[in-house]
């Protein structure tokens, strides 16, 4: 009997050998290299994110009383430009009747306009001007606030409980009140215990 022996099959002349096959394919038609793209971006879009709650957790503080004190600032530079701020008139009106017309208006309008300022600049700055800045913020506000009962034909629509558009123009003030008692208990709490720690060490 005859013994064959089994040779490789060879390519045919002209031909190319089979490519290995490659790596499947998702339904997206993305491989392991986009994949691993994917993962990396996600993955420094996470570590950005982190590091920005962690950056805006360390100075949320600082963040929400600067940015009130620069809405002062705005608002008191705005008063000193005759018809430059809307709440202008409704300041004036307010506070006339507050000083039972004893006070010029022109005097009037200056001095909001210097107290809002000093208010705003006390926030920025902070330290030593914080606190009589929040006492004249939370006074400034007993007077803004009282508006809604002197001048009732501006701040509330007629026949109805809901506020005209100088009336919302004042009770927004209640987010920038909401801030600054958040600001004031940081505050007070911060001076607190170091007061405790100053005795504590004598």
């Amino acid at each position: 009997m005859r013994s064959y022996t089994a040779e490789p099959s060879l390519p045919p002349p002209g031909g190319t050998p089979h490519a290995p096959p490659h790596a499947p394919l998702h339904q997206d038609g993305a491989g392991p290299a986009d994949e691993r793209t994917r993962a990396t971006a996600a993955a420094t879009g996470a570590r950005a994110l982190q590091w920005l709650a962690d950056h805006v957790n360390t100075h949320a503080y600082a963040l929400l009383r600067v940015t009130v004190g620069i809405v002062f600032v705005g608002f008191g530079v705005l008063k000193l430009f005759p018809s430059a701020s809307p709440a202008e008139h409704l300041a004036v009106d307010a506070a006339t009747k507050m000083t039972l017309g004893l006070v010029p208006e022109t005097v009037l309008l200056l001095s909001l306009a210097a107290l809002e300022t000093a208010i705003g600049i006390g926030l920025i700055i902070g330290r030593r001007l914080l606190r009589p800045a929040l006492i004249a913020f939370f006074l400034h506000m007993g007077g803004v606030f009282s508006t809604l009962l002197l001048l009732p034909d501006a701040m509330w629509q007629p026949h109805s409980p809901a506020p005209t558009m100088e009336g919302q123009y004042v009770v927004k003030n209640v987010v920038l009140v909401a801030v600054c008692l958040v600001v004031a208990a940081h505050e007070w709490n911060s001076g607190t215990g170091h007061d405790a720690g100053r005795e504590g060490a004598g």
